[in-house]
């Protein structure tokens, strides 16, 4: 079929009204098909049920150091598991604190220290009469919540294929010292996919920022999640590029064990220098007097070794694998060559990124909600939830099960169909058209 762009009216019609009746036909099925967020499945849950039989009530909860796992105290994580996460965070286990289960709260715990007591010693963020952040997009949205929450200014900066745009990165932060930050998902991207390039890892690291509290926020949520045991995407450590640039402090770097383990109980981690770390325990000492132990040591465990780790992911891979190639694959079948779209296709993480044709974002999303299919809402991988050009929808495979992943996908790509004639008609000035369409699909 000839591109969507290249049709004449009457055959758009002829096209729009074939696709509609197939759009009825979904409605009446009553669909009811989640794809609004990036959760486990209930098998990538099961994967990790032997770790509730590791310990039990004749368990010695002990660490190698002899603390009592199920006491106070040890307030940066017990040693086996400091350096099991440091494995998978690519550091000495020296330059990394264990935390509760959420990396996302050990995020907004940075931010809240920074904004209220400043960072090693600077001036509290509170107290100055502006805070920028600079945002990559289409990026994560729990991200943008956060420095929204604390009122910040967020800057667009667009996600190329090598990472973002490290020209205009480089050009605020050298420029402005109200710039504080950076949200980063340098693996696997949250929700292109993209890694990022050697060169941008070292462009990052070679930073000269106007502020000296500004800080890479890195957040490596993906960093085994691999969905090819081959075709697998790396990344030079941050941290080393870092002290080896001079810039030793620019860096906070988490990950947790949410997708590896279980998303509610798993274990958060923040790897940074010797400095940093020092600055964070300040606050820490009046927050908790440790984190959850026994937690820590069910983990190491059940994993063992970062081999362990590696073989689990596996697993994971084993089950979500299939469902992004279904997506890939019905994509490419139903809408390759007709000009309307593009997405990624990524060797991890959790997430495909989807670009429509300007201003359709919105109403594919709301096409496929009519249909039973939910989405993220459009806008939402941009700050303050708008995209500018209504374009990007997050597509996150991993929850339902294979047979709803290609019903879900074929609606969707319906839908995409559906906007696509609607706004080309509409360009092309065939308004009365694209208004029946409209009224149409509402009553289909």
């Amino acid at each position: 079929m000839k591109k969507y762009s290249e049709m004449t009216p009457e055959e758009l019609k002829k096209e729009y009204e074939k696709l509609l009746d197939s759009y009825k036909k979904y409605k009446y099925q009553a669909l009811s098909l989640n794809m609004a967020r990036g959760k486990p499945s209930p098998a990538q849950l099961d994967l990790s049920m032997g770790m509730m039989d590791v310990l039990s009530s004749d368990s010695d909860l002990s660490c190698e150091d002899g603390a009592d796992c199920r006491n106070y105290g040890v307030l940066d994580g017990i040693p086996e598991a400091k350096e099991l996460m440091a494995d998978i965070m690519e550091v000495n286990p020296n330059n990394i604190i264990i935390f509760g289960n959420s990396s996302l709260n050990v995020m907004f715990d940075c931010i809240s220290r920074s904004y209220s007591h400043g960072v090693m010693g600077a001036t509290p963020w509170c107290k100055l009469p502006k805070v920028k952040w600079l945002c990559i997009v289409p990026g994560y949205d729990r991200h943008f919540k956060i420095t929204e929450y604390f009122g910040f200014e967020m800057i667009n900066i667009p996600m190329l294929p090598t990472g973002p745009d490290m020209d205009m990165v480089e050009k605020l932060v050298s420029s402005d010292d109200a710039i504080k930050g950076i949200w980063c998902v340098p693996k696997y991207s949250n929700p292109t996919g993209n890694s990022y390039s050697d060169e941008t890892v070292r462009r990052f690291a070679r930073l000269k920022p106007a502020a000296p509290d500004f800080r890479i926020y890195w957040d490596n949520a993906y960093t085994v999640h691999h969905l090819y045991e081959h075709n697998q995407d790396h990344l030079i450590e941050i941290l080393a590029e870092c002290k080896r640039a001079g810039n030793p402090d620019m860096v906070y770097k988490f990950a947790s064990t949410s997708k590896i383990s279980f998303p509610g109980s798993g274990i958060a981690m923040l790897a940074a220098s010797l400095n940093n770390l020092e600055d964070i325990k300040n606050t820490m000492n009046y927050q908790t007097i440790g984190h959850d132990k026994v937690n820590q040591l069910r983990h190491v465990r059940f994993f063992e070794d970062i081999h362990g780790i590696d073989e689990h992911m596996k697993k994971h891979a084993d089950l979500l694998r299939p469902k992004f190639e279904a997506v890939i694959n019905i994509l490419e079948k139903e809408l390759g060559g007709l000009g309307i779209g593009s997405w990624t296709k990524p060797f991890g993480g959790y997430f495909i990124s989807f670009d429509s044709m300007p201003g359709c974002a919105k109403q594919i999303v709301s096409l496929c909600k009519k249909a039973g299919v939910q989405l993220t809402p459009a806008g939402a991988t941009f700050p303050y939830g708008i995209d500018p050009k209504d374009t990007n929808i997050r597509i996150a495979p991993s929850f339902p099960g294979l047979d709803e992943i290609k019903s879900a996908i074929q609606v969707f790509a319906l839908c995409v169909k559906l906007a696509s004639i609607e706004k080309i008609m509409n360009a092309a000035g065939v308004k009365e058209a694209a208004k029946a369409g409209d009224k149409a699909a509402d009553k289909a």
